[in-house]
């Protein structure tokens, strides 16, 4: 039996040779977390430098921006490094980092998102009260605690982890994965899968009712108003609601191929679906807001050819 406190390292199996290849993929990640980076940083940019976009909605999107370049960056300078290597090996202490960035960068997703659902309610339920029930104050208040509970939730999860005796140091994916570690423990996981249970049922259970309240809260209000008010709320929540699907089926194959049993399944597409929501999701939000909303559309024209 090997023990957790002499595991000075873990290997990733998940990885196999592909020859020459591994440049060919090595220049496409990088200039995917190039374009990550940038267009996340650009909307960044233009949300802060403009006063007109210091508005609740805007201020809950730069939340999310900066959230998946704290995440991208948790995972694909770690990638590349891994993607050229030929002993695919990571310090322990070095992995369980990882999980930690991993791991809070999708809870507070999640928690971003149900946030911007609950704005959209109030802007076209209350479009009149808009402004004293949502507060500056309130938004600081809510951006905090998004940010504040996954940091200590997941630093919870983590002390539980790391104490663990390991039967083994493989970990069957391309990145560090919290159930991959606990998987290949020998002492006794109950307190683990407890608290697991425990922060499952908060982080998905509970922002998931809020965002399915506000959304039935909408759709009346929608069947009931004025055509305006229809084209409001398609026009507000129709980005949130493609970034809320697909995170949500990112998360799906990811729970689905760690927790059972994905071996008749094609190596290099369950690397792909491991990979899906911590890689799509980042690029995927820049486009669909930058695309759909017109203010922030014309204000990142405004900043790239250097109009006033």
């Amino acid at each position: 039996m090997i023990n957790s406190s002499y595991v000075s390292y873990f290997t990733f199996g998940a990885y196999f040779d592909i020859g020459l290849f591994k440049y060919l993929f090595f220049l496409i990640i990088m200039c995917f977390y190039a374009l990550i980076v940038c267009a996340n940083l650009l909307l960044i940019v233009v949300i802060c430098m403009n006063r007109s976009l210091h508005e609740p909605m805007y201020l809950f999107l730069c939340s999310l921006f900066v959230n998946e370049l704290f995440g991208s960056t948790g995972l694909f300078p770690f990638l590349l490094v891994q993607i050229l290597s030929d002993i695919h090996i990571v310090s322990a202490h070095f992995c369980f980092i990882q999980i930690y960035c991993l791991n809070a960068y999708a809870t507070i997703q999640f928690h971003n998102l149900s946030i911007l659902s609950y704005d959209r309610y109030l802007a076209i339920c209350y479009p009149l009260q808009y402004n004293t029930r949502m507060t500056y104050n309130k938004v600081t208040v809510l951006v905090a605690l998004t940010w504040l509970y996954p940091f200590v939730g997941v630093a919870v999860l983590i002390s539980l982890s790391a104490p663990l005796q390991l039967c083994g140091n493989i970990i069957n994916k391309v990145y560090c994965n919290n159930y991959s570690v606990v998987k290949l423990a020998c002492s006794d996981t109950t307190v683990n899968n407890i608290y697991g249970l425990i922060c499952t049922c908060l982080v998905i259970f509970g922002p998931l009712i809020l965002i399915l309240y506000t959304y039935v809260k909408i759709l009346k209000v929608c069947f009931s108003g004025s055509k305006q008010t229809r084209q409001k709320a398609v026009s507000t929540c129709t980005p949130h609601l493609a970034s809320l699907l697909n995170f949500s089926f990112g998360g799906f194959f990811e729970i689905v191929q760690s927790r059972f049993d994905m071996s008749s399944v094609p190596m290099m597409l369950r690397i792909i679906l491991s990979l899906y929501f911590l890689t799509c999701q980042p690029i995927f939000n820049p486009l669909i807001y930058g695309l759909q909303m017109s203010k922030i559309r014309s204000l990142c024209k405004n900043l790239i050819f250097g109009k006033t």
